[in-house]
């Protein structure tokens, strides 16, 4: 299938959303992404908002789904802060809550007009392993997993509308969060290590590879579904 529309992702120029931008470029496909800061390397069209702030990403929001037919979206913008249950602050809960949550849900309302106008779509909300638990992470666990509910029913509620939602749930991957919040050489970041059967982090293109799949046209019977590309993680005993 060629599109004639557009792929929208959030989160585009860094870690896991530019590997899937850049495959869907490397594919000819036409890729608006969503980012904070300004990229010269991005060779899709980039909007920049900070997502966090209600106003900025109402505004950008219209913007763009005013002036494009989008029919692919990949709600892909994550935050976490590593914080024990003690620890954790309304602030720090909200934030979190906002950016893996509240902003899948006020873009996927924004873009599904111009996808039940086209009369397909497919949405790729982007979970992780650590909601089936992780240490000083439970309010990101609980993000995530809220993603998966997401998923599950907005998938049985657009199905008829041939609208697809599909979700990747990555394991730990060499990304610019997962280096900030676990430095090379930290104990840490060695117990993950130690904790995925394959022994290895993940790469951002192995996560797109999966997410790539659920945007495709090969896809198109495929709805409600989460697949975890986390090198076993998921099954492992180990959980870190």
């Amino acid at each position: 299938m060629e599109y004639k529309s557009y792929a929208l992702i959030t989160g585009a120029t860094n870690g896991i959303g530019r590997a899937i931008s850049d495959l869907l470029i490397e594919q000819g496909q036409s890729v608006i992404g969503i980012a904070r800061n300004p990229d010269p390397t991005f060779k899709g069209q980039l909007f920049l908002a900070d997502l966090s702030d209600i106003s900025s990403r109402n505004q950008i929001f219209k913007e763009i789904t005013t002036s494009f037919p989008i029919d692919r979206l990949v709600n892909n913008i994550g935050f976490n802060q590593l914080q024990g249950l003690l620890e954790v602050t309304a602030q720090n809960y909200q934030k979190i809550i906002d950016l893996n949550l509240t902003v899948a849900l006020e873009l996927t309302q924004a873009v599904l007009p111009s996808m039940l106008a086209l009369g397909q779509g497919r949405i790729v909300n982007i979970a992780s392993r650590s909601m089936l638990g992780k240490k000083n992470s439970s309010v990101y666990a609980a993000a995530k997993a809220g993603l998966v509910g997401f998923t599950k029913s907005w998938a049985i509620e657009l199905a008829p509308s041939s609208i697809t939602v599909n979700c990747v749930a990555p394991g730990s991957t060499e990304t610019e969060m997962f280096n900030r919040n676990n430095p090379i050489g930290s104990p840490g970041r060695n117990s993950i290590m130690d904790s995925i059967p394959m022994n290895r982090l993940g790469d951002p293109r192995e996560i797109a590879s999966a997410v790539i799949y659920f945007l495709s046209k090969s896809a198109s019977y495929t709805t409600g579904q989460t697949i975890f590309v986390c090198g076993g993680a998921s099954i492992s005993q180990q959980q870190f």
